[in-house]
């Protein structure tokens, strides 16, 4: 059984994981995305359904926000749309200034990224996302934590595509809870979330993942035959 089918048995998975790579050039034998979608994040529900794909940087260009935190090096106009994005998110004090700074960013510049189910990625990818509701998350979370490969920081929120560059950065998982853009784009359900794992730990973290559920099942059993008895 492979890495991503144990990830989606032992945790019962409604969406496959899905890989993403940054590349200087496209592998071979992987098409280029026929057209661009509205948001980066868009493109997790693709890879999730089946497809693999690369993108380039103006298949970023729909979405500014997705463009700068995925390091995408934005044209003058696009720059401004960014510029203008973020001041109406802070007029409706949905944002604050001193926050923008501290959005995650890719450091390197953007030439393809590469998005497949992870199930069908024939390289290490940099970053693998699961999508999940509260218990399937707090799993991941605890395999992590026993792989120590735990986020150093709590759960993430807007935007979204920042937990990409976040998990780039520190090499550890990161759980984010979403952002309306991304359940917008997606159809992230209400109930559900995000984990994402640096591609070279996601094999341990599923050995220990393993454990973590079986654990569990016994620790429920512990706790509702205590739950009868009071």
């Amino acid at each position: 059984m492979t890495t991503a089918e144990q990830l989606r048995d032992l945790l019962e998975l409604r969406t496959a994981p899905v890989a993403v790579t940054f590349r200087l050039d496209p592998p071979a034998g992987v098409s280029h995305l026929p057209a661009a979608g509205p948001s980066g994040c868009s493109y997790w529900s693709r890879a999730a359904e089946g497809e693999t794909f690369y993108t380039e940087a103006p298949d970023h260009y729909n979405c500014p926000i997705g463009a700068y935190t995925h390091g995408v090096e934005l044209a003058p106009a696009l720059a401004k749309e960014l510029e203008s994005v973020v001041g109406k998110m802070i007029e409706l004090h949905y944002l604050r200034p001193e926050e923008v700074p501290a959005i995650p960013r890719r450091p390197s510049e953007f030439h393809v990224a590469v998005y497949a189910p992870l199930a069908g990625v024939p390289e290490e990818a940099d970053v693998v996302l699961v999508r999940g509701n509260a218990k399937q998350v707090m799993l991941l979370a605890e395999a992590a934590q026993v792989a120590s490969v735990a986020a150093e920081s709590g759960l993430m929120g807007r935007p979204t595509c920042a937990v990409v560059p976040e998990v780039l950065r520190t090499r550890r998982c990161a759980a984010s809870l979403g952002c309306i853009g991304n359940r917008v784009y997606t159809g992230l359900a209400d109930d559900e979330l995000y984990f994402a794992l640096p591609g070279e730990h996601v094999k341990a973290v599923t050995e220990k993942l393993a454990v973590i559920v079986q654990a569990n099942r016994e620790l429920e059993k512990y706790h509702r035959a205590r739950a009868g008895q009071a």
